[in-house]
């Protein structure tokens, strides 16, 4: 694996790459550029300045940013997973990076990991601010996968640098107002932990006017933690005086067992003078940040740790959410200090979660998709794995020629597909559907969901979005005439609940009752794209609600016939005709869930024991039997 460098030369790379940027000047420049450690040929050079240029003059075109999403979700290319680098390779690459640079007396500079590799002319801009290190490899576990969505540079800070924090900032903001004057239509990316958290913030005050997407972690006011007998003080300072392990030490965490083993390389990092700045400009960043977080109007994401034992993370998270307008807060209760070090942490799979991650002004659920890696499935599907082996679903599905299968089999395709059904209580039906559909038939399903999974409430009103992260990852998007238009218009597999929040939480004796409006509004915009519609049913959620019984629980789908709408176009212009179609698909799911009423009371396996004796002979991950068809 390529590694990231720290070689001073003159040459002139494309910026998409590499680019120095001098604060006494308050201009961007390219003469003294930190490069990485392996070279830049001049056809990537020249390639990577064509498409530079191109971009900076290309409005966002929509049809593009679709053809480019389909091409996404067609290919398996995107699911790569990470670079695999961990603690150890930060600091192995940290040494060679400050080694190379020793001699170097620059100011502070921009440089694009290797790792990033190309991007798509449309990716935003993310600009990582490091922490206290200065050196700006922070985020180097997630360079791979950035740099397939972003257009990734790291502020690299050196040793001997002694930039004040007003500098900082106006370095920053000078590269925020050119690249934001370059490409106006597309949001920033300021990543940001400690001080660059706090950088992020002065620099979002100061520029409203700018979109700008803020994502921090170890920020604002807990970093003046450091500087009041905080345990990391107490290893700053062994660093500082060459200490050896202190005994102390070891007891303190996970993440200073890990620091304490590269204390060598953490001196070279943080010598006794940096370190000292260091501190100073901390205060001076959390006092700045803090006294100006009410100018703050960008959206913000907060990261905080749940075993930080350095830093007050979840409090400071809490209070930041609280205090910015625009924010989320995502907690990870199983994770210390180092958090963007740490396995498990996923910073793509984060923002993709909380539905941050856009190329225009606005978020656009079908084009700013990107589908789940193999990783991303794998651990929401081991989250449904009991449910799914408790559940031991029953899928049905029905052919062309009207004959019912085992199986999803009579689902097609290719779309645009629309599948209608009911909804069972809460809804936990999509838990094993959704999987299974992309298990059994590599076909993606994009839920159109209620918008109160999308929508952030700062009185408590609303649930916390986190939770639903999964979903979001899994292709959810709030329900809207728009979405689904722009569902069907990228020929995608839909799926639609008209029966909504009233169907999910039914009340006792209301079971099995579709809550369909009046309306047939879907119906029509089915037939303008030609869309087929599959009607379907599923039971057994609400019987496990109401008792629990040996014979309850295995759930049941029913995929009814697919109903064409292809060449139907001008007659379900027509309300009458539509709505009687709307009639139609209203009885076929009606249909589907009389169907498997009936049939399941012949499943010699409906009783949980009977399907666990069954897995116990057969392996858990054996198909159990059900009625004959």
């Amino acid at each position: 694996m390529a590694t990231v460098g720290a070689h001073i030369i003159s040459a002139d790379l494309s910026p998409a790459y590499c680019r120095d940027t001098t604060p006494s000047s308050g201009k961007s420049k390219r003469n003294q550029i930190l490069k990485r450690r392996l070279a830049v040929s001049n056809e990537q050079a020249q390639a990577s300045t064509a498409s530079r240029s191109t971009a900076a003059t290309r409005s966002f075109a929509h049809n593009e940013l679709e053809a480019e999403t389909k091409r996404r979700v067609s290919v398996d290319e995107y699911c790569s997973e990470g670079n695999g680098k961990r603690l150890k390779d930060y600091f192995d690459e940290a040494e060679r990076m400050i080694r190379s640079s020793s001699s170097d007396g620059g100011p502070p500079r921009w440089f694009s990991p290797l790792e990033c590799g190309p991007h798509s002319p449309h990716s935003p801009l993310l600009l990582f601010l490091p922490g206290i290190d200065g050196v700006g490899l922070g985020l180097i576990r997630h360079h791979q996968r950035l740099g397939k969505i972003f257009d990734v540079w790291s502020l690299h800070i050196p040793v001997k640098d002694r930039t004040s924090f007003t500098g900082l900032v106006k370095l920053i903001e000078t590269t925020v107002r050119s690249e934001n004057c370059l490409s106006p239509k597309r949001p920033i990316y300021l990543v940001g932990e400690s001080l660059g958290a706090c950088l992020a913030l002065a620099v979002a005050s100061r520029n409203p006017r700018i979109d700008l997407v803020l994502v921090l972690s170890k920020s604002s006011k807990c970093t003046t933690c450091i500087c009041s007998g905080n345990p990391l003080k107490m290893v700053m300072d062994n660093v500082v005086k060459g200490l050896s392990q202190q005994p102390t030490i070891e007891q303190l965490s996970q993440d200073l067992v890990a620091v304490s083993s590269y204390l060598p390389v953490l001196a070279d990092i943080l010598p006794k003078e940096t370190l000292l700045w260091k501190l100073e400009l901390l205060k001076a960043a959390s006092a700045y940040a803090n006294a100006r977080l009410h100018a703050v109007k960008a959206q913000t994401l907060v990261l905080s740790s749940g075993k930080d034992q350095l830093l007050p993370s979840q409090e400071e998270g809490q209070r930041l959410t609280s205090a910015l307008p625009k924010s989320q807060l995502r907690s990870f209760e199983d994770h210390g200090h180092f958090l963007f070090l740490e396995d498990g942490v996923d910073l793509v799979t984060i923002i993709k979660g909380a539905s941050y991650y856009r190329r225009g002004r606005s978020l656009d659920y079908i084009s700013d998709f990107m589908p789940p890696t193999a990783t991303e499935f794998n651990e929401l599907n081991e989250e449904n794995r009991w449910m799914s082996v408790l559940m031991s679903p029953v899928m049905l599905s029905t052919l062309e020629d009207g004959k019912i299968v085992r199986g999803l089999s009579g689902i097609p395709s290719e779309g645009p597909v629309l599948l209608v059904g009911y909804h069972n209580l809460m809804g936990f039906e999509v838990h094993t559907m959704v999987p299974q559909f992309l298990i059994e038939r590599k076909i993606l399903l994009r839920g159109l969901t209620h918008p109160i999974l999308f929508v952030d409430s700062k009185d408590g009103g609303l649930p916390d979005l986190g939770p639903y992260d999964k979903f979001r990852i899994m292709g959810a998007v709030p329900v809207s005439a728009v979405n689904f238009y722009k569902l069907m218009s990228s020929k995608s597999h839909a799926l639609l609940y008209p029966g909504g929040m009233r169907e999910a939480m039914h009340r006792k004796g209301e079971e099995y009752k579709l809550f369909w409006p009046e309306t047939s509004e879907f119906v029509r915009m089915a037939a303008t794209f030609g869309a087929t519609i599959i009607p379907f049913g599923t039971v057994g959620e609400d019987d496990v609600a109401q008792d629990w019984y040996p014979r309850r629980g295995r759930f049941y789908y029913y995929f009814g016939k697919p109903i064409e709408t292809k060449g139907r176009k001008q007659e379900l212009r027509d309300k009458k005709k539509a709505h009687e179609l709307y009639l139609e698909i209203k009885s076929e799911v009606e249909n589907c869930l009389a169907y498997l009423k009936e049939k399941r009371e012949n499943d010699p396996y409906r009783n949980i024991l009977a399907r666990l004796i069954y897995q116990a002979t057969h392996g858990f991950t054996s198909q159990v039997p059900t009625f004959d068809l």
